[in-house]
């Protein structure tokens, strides 16, 4: 670690920001010394708030129908070869039913952006997991809805919202995305979603096409002024039926770095270690944790559908049953000395 990079990470560990400038110093000139200490800081900031626990949601891929044709993403609108498949309101409140049952106090219901499911349908699926749940929070993952639709799923008891922002540069959003979608459409979902109070949650793609350290740093900065309750970040994974087929994965060296930085900046953010870390190293979520994550997220979803809800080639989990899988991941954790916890894991109040 030179002494440049020393000052910049003492600075982040202290005042909790950087300049963006410096963002990109710190990501470019980072190595393994700086990652370490880094991760040391962070893991001590989130023990702070939320001791050795690592929580659990149960995730739920209600939909793997999409009118979007995001260019990354495996189900987009113009995968022909995606076998398609859409849960009813009856199987989404067994897989919640599931969860509950194995110990889990949230569940994250997770789609493409799928027309079947109006206002009034998602709305009556939370009210049945709350009426029949009381005490589980309700994350929904739904991309992109009015503030009206927003405003409607909250007051029928959605208590998180996860909407990546994917990049926090106007001009790399539109590489990634099609001419149909606007940046600026996605950050008013997500002033929407605060100010309609939910715990929101935004995120981004690591190594994702035409990234540069640059728009990394722009990715912090908006983060530092955002400051999610929930920030998901993981390595991009191509899909061989999208443009980006033959583009490189992203590293995941940089997303545990990333995840640290994320973690000094914001200390009471619920951090996952995604899928996506797990999917490119067979240990990526304890690297994960181990970098300052401190949530999972097992699969609750019909074993018979995981398959299809392929967002990028390779994904993992989709064949175990949702008890085998926690027991696996359980055990995991515990190797590394942390523990999975099945309670809420709200946000930690200051």
């Amino acid at each position: 670690m030179t002494p440049r990079e020393r000052e910049l990470a003492d600075r982040l560990i202290r005042d909790r920001r950087l300049r963006a400038e410096e963002y990109e110093e710190l990501l470019a000139e980072r190595d393994a010394e700086t990652a370490e200490y880094l991760a040391a800081a962070a893991v001590a900031e989130r023990k702070k708030y939320y001791g050795t626990k690592v929580f659990v949601r149960g995730l739920i891929e209600i939909s793997n129908i999409c009118k979007n044709d995001c260019l990354y993403c495996g189900i987009r609108r113009s995968n022909r070869n995606c076998e398609r498949y859409r849960l009813s309101a009856e199987e989404i409140l067994a897989c919640a039913d599931e969860g509950v049952r194995l110990g889990m106090r949230t569940v994250v219901l997770q789609g493409g952006e799928d027309p079947y499911y109006t206002d009034d349908v998602v709305c009556g699926i939370v009210r049945g997991i709350k009426e029949k749940h009381p005490d589980c929070a309700v994350t929904l993952s739904l991309g992109e809805r009015s503030r009206e639709s927003y405003r409607r799923l909250r007051e029928a008891g959605a208590d998180r919202y996860l909407l990546r922002h994917e990049t926090a540069d106007a001009e790399h959003y539109h590489m990634l995305h099609p001419a149909e979608m606007s940046y600026d459409n996605r950050m008013r979902c997500l002033r929407d979603l605060r100010e309609l109070g939910y715990q929101t949650g935004c995120g981004f793609m690591v190594g994702s096409p035409h990234q540069t350290m640059r728009h990394l740093a722009e990715d912090l900065a908006f983060i530092e002024s955002f400051r999610p309750e929930m920030c998901g970040i993981g390595p991009f994974v191509p899909h061989h039926e999208t443009p980006f087929a033959g583009e490189p994965a992203g590293s995941v060296e940089l997303t545990c770095f990333l995840l640290s930085v994320i973690r000094l900046i914001c200390p009471r953010v619920l951090l996952p270690a995604t899928t996506a870390l797990g999917t490119m190293h067979p240990r990526g979520r304890e690297l994960g944790i181990l970098a300052g994550a401190n949530v999972v997220m097992p699969n609750l979803s019909p074993v018979d559908v995981r398959k299809q809800y392929e967002l990028y080639d390779n994904k993992i989990c989709t064949g175990e049953e949702s008890a085998q899988c926690i027991r696996c991941l359980s055990a995991r954790i515990a190797e590394i000395g942390y523990e999975i916890v099945t309670d809420r894991g709200d946000y930690a109040a200051e």
